[in-house]
């Protein structure tokens, strides 16, 4: 397998960090929080800051586990390595594939590339119950595993390149990898806390450029995919 490089982990990073999904869960925390406290904007940040936190600690978690299992079966077959990065190589071209398709044909809840239609309202009503920024970490810990269908894609595929590697050099790639993931819900609480703008001009911000989203975070996909079959990174 070549070795793991800044450019394909930040990149596998970023595509999704842009996920529309992510986004939507992030602005029901926030509504949720300041409906209940309206005058208290301190708990809308400390809020946002919990949920994020607790994604954060949720995707490492996840990490372990997919590592894990990779490890399990490359001990198991041991030609796996050869077949490992070839196929995260073309899972990463389609995961790119879907994601640019829904810039051209969109349709909500799209397979691998966001939530699902069916398990939306389940995560709606789990986040609503939410009444202070502790609840909005440990709920956020369940909350995560409704935001594994949309965002797993592209974490398979790190963390299949990643199990290669020593557990210290994984681990630290893990930290570096979900710190580039919740960038954008740390940006989107600070800009909420302190009066930039309002959390329905945040989801309504994702719906109009819903489709610019997926775009980048379809080219992004795709190019590491044909980066790894080809060893450009």
């Amino acid at each position: 397998m070549e070795p793991i490089s800044l450019a394909k982990i930040t990149s596998l990073a970023f595509a999704d960090a842009v996920n529309p999904c992510v986004i939507a869960i992030l602005a029901i925390v926030l509504i949720t929080i300041m409906i209940q406290n309206p005058e208290k904007r301190k708990k809308v940040l400390y809020a946002g800051l919990a949920f994020v936190g607790a994604v954060y600690v949720g995707y490492l978690i996840y990490g372990f586990v997919i590592i894990q299992i990779f490890k399990t079966f490359s001990e198991r077959i041991e030609s796996f390595s050869y077949y490992l990065y070839r196929g995260l190589a073309i899972f990463a071209m389609l995961l790119g594939a879907l994601n640019v398709k829904d810039y051209f044909m969109y349709r909500p809840g799209g397979i691998l590339t966001e939530m699902p239609m069916s398990i939306r309202p389940h995560a709606r009503l789990l986040v609503k119950r939410m009444t202070s920024p502790w609840g909005a970490f440990f709920i956020g810990i369940f909350v995560t595993i409704f935001l594994l269908p949309c965002t797993i894609g592209p974490y398979v595929i790190a963390s299949g390149m990643l199990a290669e590697i020593g557990f210290a050099k994984a681990f630290l790639w893990l930290l570096y990898y979900n710190f580039i993931f919740v960038i954008p819900m740390l940006v989107i609480t600070g800009l909420v806390y302190f009066g930039y703008t309002e959390v329905e001009d945040v989801s309504g911000w994702k719906e109009r450029n819903i489709r610019r989203l997926h775009l980048i975070a379809g080219l992004l996909l795709f190019f590491v995919g044909l980066s790894l079959l080809m060893g450009w990174l």
